[in-house]
This record gives C-alpha cells, structure tokens and sequence, in this order.
C-alpha cells in the first residue's frame, strides 16, 4: 500500500443496491477483507434502479445485522443514503476508498448508469472526493440467488474486483477519472480478458406495457428490449459479444477523456489480473 497506509489498514466501505445479505455483496466484502478493514453498510433490501435519490421525506433507520459472520449495518433508504450515513455518521473516520457490489446483473451503458443505484453509491462517495468503484455481473435471466450466504458463481470475479481495489488503493484512479464502472460476464473464467472500454449510450428499446386492474383501470409496465448492435470499443460490446471484463472509467464532469493516465492504468491492471489468472493455474496443479 502507499507510504500514508503502512501504519494502517486503509478503511473500505462496501455497500450496493441489492441489500445488505446479496452474496455478491458478501463475496466483495470477504475478497478485500484480508488487506483492508471493511465496514458493510448498505440498504435493508432490494433497491434497484433507484439511481441517486435520496431519502429527505422520512427518517432513516439504521439496524446492525449478521451476514455470514459479519456485522453489517442495514440502511433503510437508497444506495446514495447508506453513503451519506456511512460517510457522514457511522465510519469511525473518512474511509479510503468505496466499493459498491458485486450487483447481481450487470450495468452498462448510459442507460443503465444512470439508473442503477450500485453505480449511484460510488458517484455519490466520487462527488465527496472518496475514490470508488462499482461492481456489476451479468447474470443468467434464470438464475435464482441465496441471500446471507457465500456463492461461488461470485468467488472469480470477486478477486479479480479485490485486485482492481488494490490497484486503486495503491496508485490511486487516473488523473480526470472520478470512479470506475466494472462489468463482469456470466461466463468470467481465470484467463478471461480484461478491457478498458467506453460507454454505450443504450442498451435496450423501452417499451411500455397497457393492462387493466380487476376494475378495469389501467396500469403499465415499463420494460426493454436489448438492441442487436454495439460500438465494438463499448462496455456492453465487451461484456456482451466479447465475453470480456469491462472496465470505464467515469468522470463527474461528463466530459470524455483519453489520457495517457488511463491508458497505462489499463495496462496495469491487465497485468495484475494476468498476474493473479497465472497464480491461480499454478495453485492448481
């Protein structure tokens, strides 16, 4: 770790959009934990889509929960309030980075990350000036997940998210990135490929559903369909097509940028990851 770390473990807030007891969220957590002290605090339940928003209507509560052998604390509002509360209140100090998943599903594109409350809870601890990440896989329409427990389908790209995490721990994000938007597929196997990718601007074809309650009101289903073609340099090309782990950077400005910084960040991290693909075949001979 850098020379301010070496007194000190570097303080991780972990936290996501789908609830405190996702296994992703458990397999982030125990994959950094033997480097960095890890505080869980993340929402009560399922908070999908809930993009930034924040609670100002209501008090929060805040209640300590046990998952698989950790204490956790269990937010009942958004994402963006479980990092106000952490930041703010209930971390014993500023922590040294944030890491928001492993989501269970993927989120690419503009589209997605603008809605997803995973990526939210790592802009929101970027504009307080924390270095972020955000965790998403893409997940098989008929998977079904046990929640509060380990899940192995998590183990691979857990490691390879606690190396990315190190790295940033390490070296810090590039100059002019603000967070990280990290996609693993379905298939993420040791060897699968790393790439530094832009952003897609849409992913899917809204389309709104009619149908009519037992009293014949209407209702409405918002829903999409996934588009056929992407730009071949895109994070939902590389995910989607190439069966590759996607790695964009962000910038709260939302300006582009192409930067030898980036650039050479992702060379580093495609050697690290290389580095732990190769660790991994020789532990298993």
């Amino acid at each position: 770790m850098k020379a301010r770390s070496a007194a000190r473990k570097p303080l991780v807030m972990v936290t996501n959009d789908d609830g405190v007891f996702s296994p992703g969220i458990v397999a982030l957590s125990d994959s950094i934990s033997p480097r960095v002290n890890v505080a869980v605090i993340a929402p009560e339940g399922q908070q999908s889509a809930a993009g930034m928003s924040l609670t100002f209507h209501r008090p929060l509560r805040v209640e300590k929960v046990l998952v698989h052998g950790r204490v956790c604390h269990a937010v009942s509002g958004s994402p963006a309030d479980s990092v106000m509360v952490g930041v703010n209140k209930m971390l014993p100090r500023r922590p040294d980075m944030l890491a928001s998943g492993i989501n269970i599903g993927e989120n690419l594109t503009i589209q997605d990350i603008l809605a997803s409350g995973t990526v939210a809870a790592a802009m929101e601890a970027a504009l307080l000036g924390i270095p972020s990440i955000a965790f998403s896989m893409e997940v098989h329409p008929t998977s079904r997940f046990s929640h509060g427990q380990k899940d192995s389908r998590f183990d691979l790209p857990a490691r390879v998210a606690a190396e990315i995490t190190f790295e940033v721990l390490e070296n810090g994000l590039p100059e002019g990135v603000s967070l990280l938007n990290v996609n693993f597929p379905w298939n993420t196997v040791e060897g699968t490929r790393v790439k530094l990718t832009s952003i897609e601007v849409r992913k899917y074809r809204d389309y709104v559903i009619e149908r009519k309650d037992p009293r014949g009101r209407p209702y409405y289903w918002v829903w999409g369909a996934r588009l056929p073609t992407f730009q071949k340099d895109s994070d939902v090309y590389a995910v989607h097509k190439e069966d590759a782990i996607s790695i964009s950077p962000l910038s709260l400005d939302l300006t582009p940028t192409v930067a030898k910084e980036v650039r050479q960040f992702g060379g580093r991290l495609e050697e690290r990851i290389g580095t732990m693909y190769r660790n991994l075949a020789s532990s298993h001979k």
